[in-house]
């Protein structure tokens, strides 16, 4: 559990400097993020070399069940963005910070590295690694639950209610469906093609 915890370390400084008003000016999110999520990816990859068969078995139906999740994913956050608006004056607001670094590359460029690189390396490291070292050492529920608090504190640096939320509910929904399936395929589909829908085609505003 040692390289565990080191490694969700690293995450939480590479995310400090991606996402706190001390640094976030100062570089270039998206070659950022995907250097980052890279680094993540690979450790765990590394780390967890010795797999079960059945962390990577991938089957037909992981593609409808994982595009039908996103769905219902954004769904929820768009209820979710609803309700919030309604309660909570700051709200609007910090959505809207979230998307400011769509103005930082051409959205087709951005569309392309969080399906294909960000989404899955993400879930590669959380699920595939972190979660999945949780659950052998705690316990499959344990295990999710450590996670996602992970995920989600990872994001505190952004001072930023709305993003702390949203990190949350999707640590839970994702590490749900790798606690169902015992495969990292049908949340690392759900995630990268919620990635583009929320942040590319359909934004929330």
């Amino acid at each position: 559990m040692r390289a565990v915890w080191t490694l969700s370390a690293l995450a939480a400084g590479l995310w400090f400097v991606m996402f706190s008003p001390w640094t976030r000016e100062a570089i270039l999110f998206w070659p950022a993020m995907s250097l980052s999520c890279g680094l993540l990816a690979l450790a765990g990859l590394w780390l967890n070399r010795h797999w079960p068969r059945e962390v990577f078995a991938f089957r037909w139906w992981h593609v409808p069940v994982g595009v039908f999740s996103a769905l219902v994913l954004y769904l929820m956050f768009f209820v979710g963005h609803r309700i919030a608006g309604a309660i909570l004056p700051f709200a609007s607001e910090q959505i809207a910070l979230v998307y400011r670094t769509r103005s930082q590359a051409d959205l087709w460029l951005i569309g392309v590295l969080l399906f294909a690189w960000v989404g899955p390396a993400e879930e590669i490291f959380w699920r595939g690694c972190v979660q999945r070292r949780c659950g052998q050492r705690f316990g499959a529920f344990t295990g999710l639950a450590l996670t996602a608090a992970i995920y989600t504190l990872v994001h505190i640096w952004s001072f930023n209610l709305m993003l702390l939320a949203a990190a949350g509910l999707c640590g839970v929904f994702w590490g749900a469906m790798f606690w169902r399936f015992r495969s990292i395929w049908p949340a690392l589909i759900s995630h990268a093609v919620w990635d583009v829908v929320i942040f590319v085609l359909l934004p929330i505003r």
